[in-house]
């Protein structure tokens, strides 16, 4: 019996040792997170301007509205267009009747030259006429339809998809060519943060960032998602560096509005032992070597390592030391 007593033994010892395989305090390098207010802003606005002058007679968008490309923002009347077009038209009735006449004389001459009546010259003169009033024709058609553009061109027409920021002018206002009715930002928002020009050197293209709530909440569970750097602009601007991250579900925050925003502002080396293997004394923080002895350290933050919480020693362990859970501990 004592074969298989000593085989048990020897079990629990190999468990016992396993459980209590020590941790080797080690630097790393840890990621300080920082929290900052960012600004959602358009990665690009656009202007909606008009092509002509007149009177605003219609403006059918207002602040915030979503509007497609080529969507009507407002109408601009040049009353003075419409005048033209109305002279026009009465020129072409009267080419038209001039037409006639000449369409009459020309018939006329040929009839009059096939039975000999008249020389060949007169034929001429009769299909020169004729010639001339369908090219009159022609051209005024052709200048019709360059005042009818210029009436379309009354129409301003959003030129891309997005949301309208401001629109200045009003229905009634008189508005000169090239004169901005409306202001839009394109759908795809950023948050642009701002951070002190130390932290320049530790920000790249691709770095995660954490985007809290709307409106600056501080509750830990009002987080809106998670996000990546997509931009660290080269240049400095006041001493700041400023980047631009890209996060789902900003559509629908305003243009301006400040969100708070976590993001890995500095690399450092630091010791890190898991939590579990610190025990909280009274008025002292205590670390059990291998060796079994007890040492006071001094503690920082918890940083969350690959899922584990790791309490970063900021003095009483140095590289190479063994330690162990503290006793009574669960294994």
């Amino acid at each position: 019996m004592r074969a298989p007593s000593l085989l048990a033994f020897l079990v629990l010892f190999a468990a016992a040792r396993a459980a209590a395989e020590p941790f080797v305090a080690e630097w790393r390098e840890v990621e300080d997170r920082k929290a900052v207010v960012a600004t959602v802003e358009s990665v690009r606005e656009v202007e909606a301007r008009t092509r002509i002058g007149g009177t605003l007679v219609k403006l059918l968008v207002r602040e915030g509205d979503r509007v497609e490309a080529g969507a009507l923002l407002a109408e601009v009347e040049d009353k003075k267009l419409a005048l033209e077009l109305v002279a026009l038209d009465a020129r072409l009735d009267a080419l038209a009747a001039q037409r006639r006449q000449a369409g009459q004389d020309l018939e006329r001459a040929r009839t009059l030259r096939a039975q000999g009546a008249v020389p060949q010259a007169r034929l001429d003169e009769a299909q020169a006429a004729f010639d001339v009033v369908e090219a009159q024709i022609a051209a005024t058609r052709a200048e019709r339809a360059v005042v009818e553009e210029r009436r379309r061109e009354g129409r301003v027409l959003a030129p891309q998809a997005g949301r309208v920021l401001a629109v200045r002018g009003t229905e009634g206002a008189v508005v000169m060519p090239g004169e901005t009715v409306a202001r839009l930002a394109t759908r795809t928002y950023v948050l642009r943060l701002r951070l002190p020009e130390r932290h320049a050197r530790f920000m790249r293209a691709g770095d995660p960032v954490e985007v809290g709530a709307r409106g600056l909440a501080e509750r830990p569970d009002a987080v809106l998602g998670t996000g990546r750097l997509v931009l660290v602009y080269p240049e400095l601007e006041n001493g700041q560096v400023v980047a631009d991250a890209e996060v789902e579900g900003l559509g629908d925050f305003f243009v301006g509005e400040r969100v708070r925003v976590t993001i890995a502002a500095e690399k450092r080396r630091a010791i890190l032992i898991p939590e579990a293997y610190l025990r909280r004394a009274p008025g002292v923080d205590l670390v059990r070597l291998e060796s079994g002895l007890e040492v006071p350290v001094q503690r920082g933050p918890v940083l969350r390592i690959e899922g584990r919480p790791m309490v970063e020693i900021l003095s009483g362990l140095a590289q190479g030391d063994r330690i162990l859970p503290p006793e009574g501990a669960p294994r």
